[in-house]
């Protein structure tokens, strides 16, 4: 079973336009609304996988009972904590080859008793999880060290931890050892404080970020694939993609992968990549289910070509 935490979740909806003309009248050909925020969007890869799973999320206005509705019509469970303000709403539109512009809203901003709430919601919900999952950016109200106090809390628990963030909080919950981190390219680069050109430049990050604290680095290299560096060594995986639908949720749904496939090693690093790429392939945020899966496209090596560019956009 796993528990996602997303302390700032979305309703996702995305419209599929046949051209995008700034300033003018658009209709869509298609349209959807899905629960969205990264942690949501790692149960609800969980869930289409067939495992039980729990979402922790602050939820408030008529968007944050939808968002519950939504999740339950997903086969989720939801542990909402109240609050005052209002779940955001994020829109993306996608254009016929691919493109996608996204807009994010800023979300509400939550209280110290949210917080706290947040937080305790956690551990009474987290006893029987195998992984506790946080995901996303961290709303206005919640300093950069609250990941960290989580993190610190669910190891003292006995709870495995992975953790996708970026910036302050990711650098921030580093000392706290975190068993996965999940950055994809930018975010790595961002880390570090120096661009990556190279996929040897990608694994010397990843390095860099388990010296400071990281037990295992998942980096998601957008088009070139994904790359490991754990205790057991140094992975790349990778997949052929014939056309991308949409890239929304990808690297959730590669993260969901990872730990339901143990979190560990190849293998799972092959069951990332293969849902990554099912997910592009799909529309909106939709996460794949096991049939939409193949891992017999899947190749995953040690003997990686350090010198090869990195061209693909982050996911």
């Amino acid at each position: 079973m796993i528990l996602t935490v997303t302390p700032n979740p979305s309703l996702d909806r995305t419209y599929e336009l046949p051209g995008l003309t700034r300033g003018a009248v658009l209709r869509a050909t298609h349209d959807r609304v899905d629960p969205g925020g990264k942690g949501i969007n790692v149960s609800r890869a969980v869930a289409a996988a067939g495992h039980r799973t729990i979402a922790v999320a602050p939820l408030g206005g008529p968007e944050g009972a939808l968002l519950a509705r939504l999740l339950g019509e997903h086969g989720i469970e939801a542990a909402g904590v109240p609050i005052v303000g209002s779940t955001r709403i994020n829109v993306t539109l996608v254009e016929p080859d691919g493109t996608l512009t996204k807009v994010n809203a800023v979300g509400p901003e939550i209280t110290v008793a949210e917080a706290e709430a947040l937080l305790d919601a956690v551990r009474t919900r987290s006893a029987t999880t195998d992984w506790i999952v946080c995901c996303g950016s961290l709303p206005r109200g919640l300093s950069p060290q609250w990941y960290a106090e989580l993190v610190a809390r669910s190891h003292r628990a006995g709870a495995r931890i992975a953790l996708d963030t970026s910036g302050a909080a990711l650098i921030a919950a580093l000392r706290e050892r975190p068993d996965v981190i999940k950055p994809n390219a930018e975010e790595l680069a961002e880390a570090v404080g120096r661009p990556l050109e190279t996929v040897g430049d990608a694994v010397k990050a990843a390095e860099e970020l388990r010296e400071r604290g990281a037990r295992s680095v998942l980096a998601s290299l957008g088009a070139d694939g994904q790359l490991l560096v754990d205790g057991t060594g140094t992975y790349f995986g990778s997949a052929r993609v014939d056309a991308v639908r949409s890239n929304v949720g990808a690297g959730d749904a590669s993260l969901a992968g990872f730990l339901t496939a143990g979190g560990r090693g190849p293998a799972a690093l092959a069951a990332a990549v293969a849902h990554g790429t099912a997910a592009v392939q799909l529309p909106g945020s939709v996460m794949p289910t096991p049939a939409e899966l193949d891992l017999s496209a899947v190749t995953t090596t040690t003997d990686i070509a350090l010198d090869r560019p990195l061209t693909g956009p982050a996911s």
